[in-house]
Order: structure tokens, then C-alpha cells, then sequence
């Protein structure tokens, strides 16, 4: 069956030049984005509970821009005035470049890794008398305290935000030809929304092993993956499957 319709379960891109849109002028197939899950913050009296003062600590780790979002948050529901001293430890470029949105970037001490935890853990093992608060979402991946326990670190973990499920009734009715996920909390909302969820024709497009395995354990049919080394990207994975679905390219 021929591609036409894609839904990816992520908000819709706010920059102009995403190649979704750039795939659907050139592989002309309808795209819809729809959030599968959201983030919510949790209150400042709930972090409270978790022994958390913000005084304590001298250094942030910061694994996403929600992480930034939601730490910020949390300082000004607690009218705690962040120090000019206070050191910021950014997993990637995209989220250091994101903390500009709050701090002026070139005076603060700003550390950066390349792209995943495991990277910028030796920055983080440099700075053993440092207190670091690693501000976070209740679906941690296990690595990041697995290597902050490894580092021998003074550090504490705090559930700032929480990943929720959406509501998706209105799209009972409504069928895809492919629908994108890139999270198992993804394929949790597929099935708490629709319990009797069948996939007959529907193409399932995932990004990333424990995506794959969530499908799999759900009885589920992957039928397009990334990242691999021919397609690092979902749109290069979609566009190679659609040319030869459509195109028998």
C-alpha cells in the first residue's frame, strides 16, 4: 500500500526548514504532528518533599531543555535568586545554547559535552568539590545515575517535570498510512488511549532500540527504524521507505 499519510507523535517543528516539511513538498504526503505525551512540571512544595534546597548546591547538570525549562522554573517558584557563580553542566551545544533563553551565556561557567551523557561525564569527574543537582524527569534513563554514581560525585537527583500521556480521543476515527514514535512512553499513550489498538496495515516507524523493543513487547510490527548507518535520521528512514513503496525505487 502506498504511503499518503504520517503522523509523528512529537509536536509540530517551529523552524521552517525541518526536513518533515521538506519531505512532505518532495515525497508529497500529508505530515501531521501530534504529541503522543507532554511534560508537566511538578510544583515547588512536591520538590520540597524531596529534601531538595537549592541553596545547597553549586552546579547544575542539565540533560535536556526541559531540564533548563523546569530548574528555572522551580528557582522562581521558590524565589531562590540562582547565584552568578552557580556552574551549568550541559549534556549537547543544543542545551547550553538553550540556558541563553535565562542567564547571560559569556559571564557564567558553562560546561559542555558533545551529545550524550557518557560524554560529558569526564568534564563532570574534573569537578569532585562541586555539589551538583541533576534537575530531571521522572523517566530518567538508568545510565545517567549509573555514571554519576561511577564519577564518586557529591550528587543529588530531583524529579522537576514528568512525562504525562496524552489525550488522544478525537483521533479514534482517524488512520494513518505511518505513525512515528520515538519513545516506549510513546507506545504507552498509544495503548492507553486506544486499548484495542490493531495494526493491520498501519506502518509503525520508530527511533531508537528501547523504541523498538516497547513495539515488539506489545505484540506490534516495526516495519521502518532509525538510527541505522545507511538512515542516522527518522525523515531519512521514512523517505527511503516511502521511495520505495511509492516509487519502487
Amino acid at each position: 500500500m502506498k504511503v499518503k499519510t504520517i503522523l509523528v507523535s512529537q509536536p509540530e517543528p517551529k523552524i521552517e526548514n525541518s526536513p518533515y516539511f521538506d519531505l512532505q513538498e518532495k515525497q508529497k504526503v500529508k505530515i501531521d504532528f501530534r504529541p503522543f505525551i507532554h511534560v508537566e512540571g511538578v510544583p515547588a512544595k512536591e520538590i520540597r518533599l524531596q529534601k531538595i534546597d537549592l541553596s545547597n548546591y553549586t552546579a547544575i547538570i542539565l540533560t535536556s531543555r526541559n531540564a533548563v525549562d523546569h530548574f528555572f522554573r522551580v528557582a522562581d517558584e521558590m524565589r531562590f535568586k540562582v547565584p552568578d557563580s552557580m556552574k551549568y553542566f550541559c549534556q549537547s551545544e543544543a542545551v547550553a545554547y538553550y540556558l541563553q533563553k535565562y542567564v547571560v551565556y559569556r559571564k557564567r561557567k558553562i560546561y559542555v559535552g558533545k551529545r550524550t551523557f557518557s560524554e560529558l561525564s569526564p568534564t563532570i569527574k574534573k569537578y569532585k568539590d562541586e555539589k551538583f543537582l541533576l534537575p530531571t524527569t521522572d523517566k530518567l534513563k538508568p545510565e545517567v545515575p549509573e555514571i554519576l554514581d561511577g564519577l564518586a560525585v557529591n550528587w543529588k537527583q530531583a524529579v522537576f517535570y514528568k512525562t504525562v500521556i496524552s489525550d488522544l480521543s478525537d483521533l479514534e476515527d482517524v488512520f494513518y498510512d505511518i505513525l512515528v514514535f520515538f519513545s516506549p512512553s510513546g507506545i504507552d499513550s498509544l495503548f492507553k488511549n486506544f486499548p484495542d489498538f490493531k495494526q493491520n496495515d498501519t506502518r509503525i516507524a520508530v527511533f531508537g532500540n528501547t523504541t523498538i523493543k516497547a513495539v515488539e513487547a506489545h505484540g506490534l510490527r516495526v516495519d521502518i527504524s532509525a538510527p541505522t548507518p545507511e538512515t542516522p535520521s527518522m525523515t531519512m528512514a521514512l523517505e527511503k521507505y516511502i521511495n520505495k513503496i511509492n516509487k519502487g525505487k
